[in-house]
């Protein structure tokens, strides 16, 4: 079940020369890609019932014929009848990790991995060549290799491959989206680009126009990504074991970092509630990991040993009930897949039973000798009990023998009662039972705590009701929570020929370039430059020829005669200037507009039902730009002296751009505003 990396060939505009298909996998018939087709189609058919379901609810408001009202109450009770055994599809289908297993692990507990979210096709082509021409006034032909990468690498990120190129390729696209959404993404109007995503346990479809859900979506995808790798791992291995832990370490830090900055995306596979429970379910299972790479190289049948597997057992099984917990609350329980509530259940009665076998072996087949560390042993066993039966102290454990036995003996019976518990809960569940490594495993532990118990059964002794106490949880290697490097990779803004983002973003508004020729006066043009690119004018003389053919203070310039200068500093841009002859040479210049109309200071607003709060600042107009004649005329600098002089004088001092009012800017029309809504930031919040 491995996945192969096939180059497409298209080039990477992005700037690191690679290809869009290095990670990505669509064409390798593998088990999680089939499972993918099959979760793509469930959806589709979910999506199918839901309009029919409420077609027949708008049907049934508005008739008042009974016959009518009866056909459609009967359709009604087919569609949901439908949509539940849909739902158990999907459920089933969340519940099919034996194809995100390691193919030659046998010896091992299966684990549980994320499926990827699924989202539909996006053409930009159109409304992105018409907002470029629109907004940026520039030809939207002239990008149709930029927005073909964009969408190749979107349509890449549906099919990652299963490895660390795969999640490259996905926090390739999620720098992107940030670059995307200052070019073309306007916080006073809509795109009409709508992001269709799907609930990975519901297969309930949303849909916005803005970012926020992508962004979310590819997280998620990230964090779901590194689960699978995890569960791929070869735990027979040191090194595989490593892998299995870092990659959930790294899941849940992603998945906490969604947590963090994702709070108002209204789905519910990344609701908080969700979300923390997802973490929990992927620190357990590092944890799980941590355990097994601690016994890979063999248990030492010492005291001290076996005292320390049965804390590290009980530390697994400890986690294991903590998720179990979160995954039957109210919010969870409803679209959890049955299957690993199950397997968090099982595994809880399965370590702690180990754990209660390590103890009665540590006290069954060691008995404290002259050799031994009294108090180093009496301090290890009284580290692991909380409280012991009453009238017995761990030295009188130790050094008795009969309470050791004793003791021991309660450990054992303990575990196979734990063992029978999780083989009863096993048989529960009919995915569980596809399982067959996982019966096998659960079955040899039962047999090896029986055949332990047989070794110490005495034929003469009377049955003994001592209950074993309850073994404290530890660890030396706890799994925390890891944000893996690659959720920020640099990449090259696919749209810069538009310009620095800065200045030419979906936020600004200017005017059209507008053609001024330009003609040196004495080899004085009558105005400075400053500013990093886009270079700005500032000084103007306004009795230039330059000011009289409607060169403005604060106006970028944006190309010198066929030259494109939105890149070009200052002193790339005098160069040019400066070879101008008599006849003079053709400039192109915008001017800066406001494009804030007057709102309160905070407003909150929808985009596809998400609440977005967004800051207004008012700007101030000063009284002498009412008055122009009043203003002080400057002083004209030659040109020839451009040079430190004018440098240090244009870093004092700014001039304000000047807005053109002339025409209607459908952008200033004012927005609906609606009150915003309170968000639920706790583990219990419903979306």
């Amino acid at each position: 079940m491995t996945d192969t990396l096939l180059p497409n060939g298209i080039k990477d505009s992005g700037g690191d020369s690679s290809y869009f298909k290095k990670g990505c996998n669509p064409f390798a018939q593998t088990g999680r890609s089939k499972l993918q087709n099959k979760r793509a189609n469930v959806n589709q058919q979910i999506i199918k019932q839901m309009r029919m379901r409420a077609g027949a609810e708008n049907l049934l408001k508005a008739t008042s014929n009974n016959k009518v009202k009866e056909m459609v109450l009967l359709e009604l009770s087919y569609v949901n009848s439908n949509l539940q055994l849909l739902m158990g599809q999907l459920e089933g289908l969340n519940s099919s990790v034996e194809v995100y297993q390691n193919t030659q692990e046998t010896a091992n507990i299966p684990l549980i991995a994320l499926g990827l979210k699924e989202t539909k096709d996006i053409d930009f082509s159109t409304l992105f060549k018409d907002f470029i021409l629109e907004h940026y006034s520039e030809d939207g032909n002239s990008f149709e290799d930029e927005i073909a990468d964009l969408m190749d690498l979107r349509q890449a990120c549906r099919t990652p491959s299963r490895d660390e190129a795969g999640v490259e390729l996905l926090a390739k696209y999620f720098s992107h989206l940030p670059l995307m959404e200052s070019r073309f993404f306007s916080p006073s109007r809509q795109t009409g680009i709508f992001f269709t995503w799907y609930d990975s346990f519901t297969g309930v479809p949303l849909c916005q126009q803005n970012l926020s859900l992508e962004k979310a979506s590819v997280l998620f995808n990230m964090a779901a990504l590194y689960s699978q790798i995890g569960t791929r791992s070869d735990r027979q291995t040191i090194a595989g074991l490593e892998e299995a832990i870092s990659s959930f370490q790294k899941s849940s830090g992603i998945l906490n970092h969604l947590k963090e900055t994702h709070t108002h995306t209204p789905s519910y596979d990344m609701s908080p509630a969700m979300l923390s429970m997802l973490i929990r379910m992927m620190l357990a299972q590092a944890q799980e990991c941590l355990f097994e790479k601690t016994a890979l190289p063999g248990i030492r049948n010492q005291f001290y040993s076996l005292m320390k597997m049965a804390q590290e057992a009980a530390k697994v099984s400890e986690i294991y009930d903590q998720l179990h917990q979160s995954m039957i609350q109210t919010p969870i329980k409803d679209n959890v897949p049955f299957f690993w509530s199950t397997m968090s259940q099982v595994k809880t009665n399965h370590y702690r039973s180990m754990a209660h076998y390590f103890a009665a072996s540590a006290l069954l087949d060691h008995q404290l000798s002259l050799r031994d560390d009294e108090d180093q042993q009496e301090k290890t066993l009284s580290q692991v009990y909380d409280r012991l039966p009453e009238g017995r102290s761990p030295l009188d454990i130790l050094k008795r023998k009969d309470e050791r036995e004793r003791i021991g003996k309660a450990h054992i019976r303990r575990a196979i009662l734990g063992h029978e518990e999780a083989l009863r809960i096993f048989g529960l569940c009919h995915h569980l039972n596809k399982l067959e490594a996982l019966q096998e495993i659960l079955k040899a532990s039962h047999q090896r705590s029986l055949n332990k118990c047989s070794e110490n059964e005495d034929e003469e002794e009377f049955t003994d009701y001592t209950e074993a106490p309850d073994i404290i949880s530890k660890t030396e290697h706890k799994a925390e929570m890891e944000v893996p490097a690659t959720t920020k990779v640099k990449v090259t803004d696919f749209f810069q020929r538009l310009g620095p983002l800065s200045v030419f973003s979906a936020k600004q508004r200017w005017t059209a370039p507008r053609t001024l020729h330009l003609c040196p006066e004495d080899r004085d043009l009558g105005f400075t430059l400053k500013g990093e690119t886009p270079v700005q004018v500032v000084s103007l003389d306004p009795l230039c020829r330059a000011a009289a053919d409607g060169l403005k203070e604060g106006d970028y310039i944006v190309a010198v005669g066929n030259t494109d200068c939105k890149w070009m500093g200052v002193s790339d841009v005098m160069r040019l200037l400066k070879d101008v002859d008599e006849k003079g040479i053709d400039i192109q210049v915008i001017s800066i507009m406001d494009s804030n109309p007057p709102m309160p200071t905070k407003s909150a607003t929808f985009c596809g039902n998400l609440p977005k709060t967004y800051s207004m600042i008012c700007l101030a107009y000063d009284d002498d730009d009412k008055n122009p004649k009043s203003r002080k005329v400057t002083k004209k600098s030659s040109f020839l002296s451009w040079g430190l002089k004018n440098r240090l004088k244009s870093a004092s001092t700014l001039s304000l751009p000047t807005a053109d009012h002339s025409g209607g800017l459908p952008w200033n029309k004012p927005c609906p505003t609606f009150p915003s809504s309170s968000t639920y930031n706790n583990d219990s919040a419903l979306y």
